[in-house]
């Protein structure tokens, strides 16, 4: 069992990215968030987090990436990498986990969180050009996919309120060995 770090939400913000805003500046929030299916892709709500804004909804958000996690550990091994903190959220992850392999979970797996919550993992996170903006750091997008470390995309199976120390709980894993990392970064 792991638990929820944090949540993390993102406003609109100038970033030097093809439409100029982004919300990847993703920040930790006190209090409960609610969760509610975003819809499609294409003109739905964007996130599956309230209060979450997804400025480019052709290529993010909606039900099948509704919410993004990352672990805590994850970010310590790049934070020592490139030499500064990475506070949750940095990445641009709505979740910031501790203590559950994120990278290890498989296509279709599902998490309580909390008590009342159910995710299904979908898709892994493909890095984006705002990403890299982001990052500041040259080859960045080569090097986020050589280490196969992309975070869950997540949908809502079920809808509810979401508190930082809510713990995660993997309470289904479908008959398969295909995690999100090797489907998608061939490991």
């Amino acid at each position: 069992m792991g638990f929820l770090l944090s949540l993390n939400v993102g406003q609109k913000r100038p970033v030097a990215a093809k439409s100029g805003f982004s919300g990847i500046d993703k920040r930790p929030v006190a209090g409960p968030v609610m969760l509610r299916s975003p819809g499609p892709k294409h003109g739905g709500l964007g996130s599956g987090l309230v209060g979450d804004e997804i400025i480019d909804v052709a290529n993010h958000g909606g039900d099948d990436q509704a919410v993004y996690a990352y672990a805590r550990e994850d970010l310590d091994v790049w934070s020592t990498e490139l030499g500064r903190p990475l506070l949750p959220g940095f990445f641009g992850e709505n979740l910031t986990t501790t203590g559950i392999d994120v990278n290890g979970a498989l296509v279709g797996e599902r998490w309580r969180i909390g008590d009342e919550v159910e995710l299904q993992v979908t898709l892994p996170r493909i890095p984006c050009r705002t990403f890299a903006v982001w990052m500041d750091q040259r080859g960045w997008i080569k090097t986020w996919v050589s280490r196969a470390t992309p975070g869950a995309y997540l949908r809502i199976v079920r809808p509810g309120e979401l508190r930082s120390g809510d713990p995660v709980t993997v309470v289904h894993q479908p008959a398969h060995d295909t995690s999100r990392s090797r489907w998608s970064f061939g490991r």
